[in-house]
């Protein structure tokens, strides 16, 4: 085993077969990281893994479960352990959404929302976190949202899920200073993914007909403020004005504001 491979670090990564995810692994594949990548679908994983594996040489670990069952943190962490596989950097990707009023949609729905968005991310990081503290070594990397910022009538859950995350990730990352370990919560806006599809959301007025940021530019974006250190990263300065103007203005405007801003659009 050559030096390089020793030095070699691992990067586990969730909701890692598209969007956001994907762009990730494959930043963190040039930049020589070893990798573990979780998601639901194994094919797109075993696709990734083995492209990967061609083009920098590393290795690439599978792992195949949905984060919306309660007991899968649990049992990835066990996997790492039966395969001798320590984590450095975790980057909690996954996540989803759902659109419309809270009172119709599907309550299985919105609960396995939160269990992926919210449950799922405090999880692993709880299990993961130790470890990382013990070898004064470890980098966090969150995705939220611009939407942590502000209450979003019609994803009004998922809104609220992305908030959990920002202020989870600030406040440990507080908590973790002088340990080694940093927490960095990236918070794009709306991403050229497939994410608006699955939500149902292609004709609200906050993405339909706009110009938005595509995958690779967040995914670098956030994994030079995770490397840096960074506790927030907020990619494109349209979405900067977006999170700061909130503070400015009185809270009760909100709410309309955003939901104007979702609704669908009608040509």
């Amino acid at each position: 085993m050559t030096n390089a491979q020793i030095a070699r670090q691992t990067a586990l990564i969730t909701g890692a077969s598209g969007g956001i995810g994907e762009a990730l692994a494959r930043i963190f594949a040039r930049e020589r990281y070893d990798l573990v990548l979780l998601a639901r679908s194994e094919d797109k994983l075993r696709a990734l893994s083995d492209e990967l594996d061609r083009q920098y040489g590393g290795h690439t670990a599978v792992l195949a479960a949905d984060l919306a069952d309660p007991e899968v943190p649990r049992r990835v962490v066990a996997e790492l352990d039966r395969r001798g596989l320590i984590v450095d950097v975790l980057v909690n990707n996954a996540g989803f959404a759902t659109y419309g009023l809270f009172a119709e949609l599907d309550l299985g729905g919105e609960l396995r929302l939160l269990q992926v968005n919210v449950v799922a991310l405090t999880h692993l990081t709880r299990l993961l976190l130790p470890g990382m503290i013990t070898r004064r070594r470890g980098r966090i990397l969150n995705v939220a949202s611009t939407a942590a910022f502000m209450p979003g009538p019609l994803m009004a859950v998922y809104y609220a899920s992305k908030a959990y995350v920002l202020s989870f990730s600030e406040a440990i990352g507080e908590e973790l200073r002088g340990t080694g370990v940093s927490v960095t919560a990236l918070c794009p806006g709306p991403t050229s993914t497939g994410f608006q599809a699955r939500a149902g959301m292609q004709e609200s007025r906050l993405v339909r007909g706009r110009r938005i940021m595509d995958v690779t530019t967040v995914a670098e974006a956030g994994f030079a403020g995770l490397i840096a250190g960074r506790p927030l990263v907020i990619p494109g300065l349209m979405n900067r004005i977006q999170t700061f103007l909130p503070r400015l203005l009185p809270r009760a405007i909100l709410p309309p504001f955003v939901r104007n801003a979702q609704e669908r659009s009608h040509p």
